[in-house]
């Protein structure tokens, strides 16, 4: 313990009877000089005094906060089951006992069945707890409306017209289905090969209606643990009810809504039950407002019928891969950018191309361009057209296409 510092002597004024005025005259000088000193100390002194009693103070604080907490009892999560006249029914986390407690009139008020709370050790309800949500499912939402439009899809007229009209319209002008007494289609199943713009489709469906876009693979949701997946299918679907309007797009659900089969192992099991919680998510659709889901695969064969049967999947949308005109089209959206040379004929083109995909369409482009940079060249020419699709038979052949997406 640090001790505290000595005070100053006091300066004594000894005067001489026998002094002349200048003697005396300066011996009060010095005097005074001494008195200055002793001040300038004293203020030096009483400035350390007080940080130190700021130090002391905060010290003090500190320690009475940690008693405080030392003091006061641990919370707990639970869960509130059930709203009574008598109170409420709490189930704590881990030992899943049921217990009746007491609530204040403010909170009650405030409270429902299924929400989380932190209890005390006496049961008795201290706060209400946000809803937990998986981390991974926050991840999947897209900030923003994602950049494509309808003009950026080539060849899929007859598709996009049904999108809109099960996904788009009943965000946009859900009294007109109303008026009509018709349920909207509760979600739309896209099919076809790899590349054909089944995911074009649904991020232009989520920049036409400014809705939130949460995107996710169907890969992602089979988890190693049990439990899992049905716990982030379950935050996905709350998720989206946070940040309607919502379009779900998922992505590859071959991964979770494959034939049931009848495999007793563990991860069989664990996709089952994931599976389980999609269907059932979906079937309270009706509840969840202007919320629309988008699935696509590349295995419509897959599927389990359960997943397929109107109240789900109302729209079974096959999207193959283009025809002449839709590979036109889509030649003139992905060399819109490019500088070409007179001679380049993209319906020619198109006729050499037939059962090439969207996405190996936009691939020939870019490998097109290419050529033309090997070249030092800033004009296309139909050569490196001739050339890209070479390349790119060569390597379909070969068992694997440059550039592929669903």
């Amino acid at each position: 313990m640090s001790r505290s510092p000595s005070l100053p002597d006091r300066p004594r004024l000894d005067l001489d009877p026998d002094m002349t005025p200048e003697e005396r005259l300066e011996a009060l000088r010095d005097h005074f000089e001494q008195i200055v000193e002793v001040n300038d100390e004293l203020e030096s002194q009483l400035d350390a005094a007080k940080d130190r009693r700021r130090s002391l103070t905060d010290d003090v604080d500190r320690i009475e906060r940690e008693n405080e907490m030392l003091k006061t009892s641990s919370l707990y999560i639970a869960t509130a089951e059930e709203v009574t006249d008598d109170g409420v029914i709490v189930k704590q986390h881990g030992n899943n006992q049921e217990v009746l407690t007491e609530v204040s009139p403010s909170m009650r008020e405030r409270l429902e069945a299924g929400d989380r709370v932190a209890i005390n050790d006496s049961f008795s309800v201290k706060e209400i707890l946000e809803g937990e949500k998986d981390a991974r499912a926050q991840a999947m939402e897209v900030d923003g409306s994602p950049d494509v439009t309808y003009d950026d899809i080539g060849g899929l007229e007859a598709q996009i017209r049904e999108v809109r009209e099960a996904v788009e319209e009943p965000l946009i002008n859900a009294e007109q289905f109303r008026e009509v007494g018709i349920e909207p289609p509760s979600g739309v199943l896209l099919h076809g090969p790899p590349g054909t713009g089944k995911t074009m489709l649904a991020k232009a469906v989520a920049n036409e209606t400014d809705a939130t876009f949460i995107k996710m693979a169907g890969s992602e949701l089979v988890r190693k643990f049990i439990g899992e997946g049905a716990r982030l299918v379950r935050d996905l679907f709350e998720l989206a009810a946070d940040r309607e309007p919502a379009v779900i797009f998922i992505d590859e659900i071959d991964a979770i809504a494959a034939k049931r089969t009848e495999s007793k192992t563990s991860g069989d099991a664990e996709v089952q039950r994931t599976m389980m919680q999609l269907l059932s998510e979906m079937d309270g659709f009706d509840e969840r407002g202007e919320i629309r889901i988008i699935a696509a695969t590349n295995r419509f064969d897959m599927l389990d019928r359960a997943i397929l049967r109107p109240g789900r999947f109302d729209r079974l949308i096959e999207v193959p891969n283009p025809d002449f005109d839709g590979r036109t089209r889509i030649l003139e959206i992905h060399t819109e950018q490019m500088e070409l040379a007179d001679t380049v004929e993209l319906s020619s083109i198109a006729g050499k191309t037939d059962g090439l995909s969207g996405a190996e369409l936009a691939s020939l482009a870019t490998e097109a361009g290419m050529f033309a940079i090997r070249d030092q060249r800033t004009t296309v020419t139909e050569a490196d057209f001739d050339d890209a699709l070479e390349k790119i038979e060569d390597g379909t052949e070969g068992g694997s296409v440059p550039v592929a997406f669903a």
